[in-house]
């Protein structure tokens, strides 16, 4: 007896997300409806712009209703990607609830604020011990710990990245793909034969520089996780951001926290491009000849490079969004 009730309840809920699942998804699907009909109208400017401005704001009032309520869990799934089912296998990440999401969320941060100091940490200390205890030259198994350190980390956070996506979260995908690059790396420095006497300073020079670099970004982390995060509550509060939305990159500041995190970004991103292209020279020049050499300087370029046009990017589209405001702000002013 106790069986069958188990059974029947069971087939019951089963039938009852699958009907709630039918109506979230047709709901989904009138809303892309009416967002592309608007679009066309305005094309043909058979609709007021003001109108139509009002009439995006309600749709996507519902659409983050839809997506960061507790419907969302009767949405469909989105893909996971090779980096997730190559760790994982191929189950589905997605949570059922939404504070079971907001858990996933909660512990990406929290493990961006301990990496954020032993970023910090980790080299300072590296760099302090090589001044005074190990008489400016590094030796091989610290360098090698950072390194193994590092590809742990990357590879924390674009696993954590692939879930919070999965789970509706609007991390950039070069966000991603800039871990990958990270991993990549840390992996080939593994290979990276740290040599010393003689002429240790000159050997070296390229793992000083990156040690100096990865102080800055960890400088970059901090600042990041402390003042733009409240930024972001706030943004959640207003309706503007989803509930998984997470701090990446230089986005959700405020004018005076940018004037502060964009130049140490747009430092630290010449920065690593300096580091690389000075590991391609000393490859180029025969100080260095090794292959992780050459590989580590072409990935640094590439990240710099990528994070550059990423926060252009993005400071480009606050830009616009801001200008927008402006002009719906003005139009009440001159009625």
């Amino acid at each position: 007896e106790l069986h069958e009730s188990g059974a029947s309840l069971l087939w019951k809920i089963s039938n009852e997300e699958q009907s709630l699942r039918q109506k979230a998804i047709s709901l989904e699907s009138s809303i892309r409806r009416v967002r592309s009909s608007i679009n066309s109208l305005i094309s043909k400017k058979l609709l007021d712009p003001e109108f139509a401005r009002k009439l995006e704001e309600d749709l996507q009032r519902a659409s983050s209703i839809l997506t960061d309520g507790e419907a969302a869990a009767f949405l469909p799934a989105e893909a996971q990607g090779r980096f997730l089912r190559m760790f994982l296998g191929p189950i589905n990440v997605k949570a059922s609830r939404k504070e079971v999401q907001l858990k996933v969320k909660e512990e990406y941060n929290s493990y961006r604020d301990r990496t954020a100091f032993l970023f910090l940490l980790f080299p300072l200390t590296l760099l302090i011990l090589k001044s005074w205890i190990w008489e400016g030259c590094l030796p091989a198994f610290p360098v090698q710990l950072y390194e193994a350190w590092l590809l742990f980390l990357y590879t924390g956070l674009a696993m954590r990245e692939n879930i919070l996506r999965a789970n509706g979260s609007d991390i950039r995908p070069w966000w991603i793909y800039h871990h990958y690059c990270a991993m990549l790396m840390a992996l080939v420095s593994l290979t990276w034969e740290i040599k010393r006497q003689p002429n240790c300073a000159q050997k070296q020079r390229g793992v000083e520089l990156f040690l100096q670099w990865a102080m800055m970004q960890g400088v970059a982390m901090l600042l990041q996780n402390r003042y733009q995060r409240q930024r972001l509550y706030t943004r959640i509060a207003l309706g503007k951001a989803n509930r998984m939305d997470v701090v990446w990159g230089e986005t959700s500041g405020v004018d005076g926290q940018l004037w502060v995190l964009c130049p140490i970004l747009f430092a630290m991103q010449g920065f690593e491009a300096y580091v690389g292209l000075l590991l391609l020279k000393t490859a180029f020049v025969g100080v260095v000849t090794e292959w992780q050499v050459i590989c580590c300087g072409i990935l640094l370029v590439l990240m710099a490079v990528g994070n550059f046009i990423n926060t252009i990017q993005t400071l480009m589209t606050k830009s616009r969004f801001k200008a927008k405001m402006k002009r719906s702000k003005s139009k009440p002013e001159l009625d």
